[in-house]
């Protein structure tokens, strides 16, 4: 899996009532062609992302077709899991403000 292109926005809490900061990246990814998730159009990965002073995690994750505007049913596997949360965790600074 690769991550070509991405963007991200932080989510504003309007209450105040929720802790720390979240942030939804819009990744498109590549993957390989034996892969199950390929897709000859791309793939994005829409997630939801946490970060406090404690702690930053993925809260969610779904993978989305542009092209046919609907969620797909896959799952990471826990190394491409734990390859998005670093990726995150490094880019959720550039949030537009």
């Amino acid at each position: 899996m690769n991550i070509t292109e991405y963007t991200v926005e932080e989510i504003k809490d309007p209450t105040g009532i929720l802790s720390g900061h979240r942030y939804e990246f819009m990744l498109n990814i590549e993957v390989s062609e034996d892969d199950e998730l390929y897709n000859e159009n791309g793939l994005q990965l829409k997630v939801l992302y946490f970060v406090d002073e404690k702690q930053t995690k993925i809260i969610n994750y779904h993978f989305f077709d542009s092209l046919e505007n609907k969620y797909l049913e896959f799952a990471l596997e826990d190394e491409e899991e734990k390859l998005v949360g670093e990726f995150c965790r490094e880019h959720y600074q550039d949030a537009e403000e």
